[in-house]
């Protein structure tokens, strides 16, 4: 998944150009050792004024030692 330019707002379907606030969140390892490193967003849409996250940048990480 590639770094969106806009991400819409579920509500209203406003697009919102900028996150609030982002931080990476990186899950627990998969069968083979990977993990998903995840770039989380928290987005206010500027109509409607709802909030809400949405993944806006996804990463395989390999396992370690390999």
């Amino acid at each position: 998944m590639a770094e969106k330019a806009s991400i819409k707002c579920p509500s209203c379907g406003t697009e919102v150009e900028k996150p609030k606030k982002t931080w990476p969140l990186i899950g627990r390892p998969a069968r083979d050792g990977s993990r998903i490193k995840l770039m989380i967003g928290q987005f206010e849409c500027p109509r409607c004024g709802r909030k809400f996250k949405v993944a806006v940048k996804k990463e395989r990480i390999p396992p370690e030692g390999r």
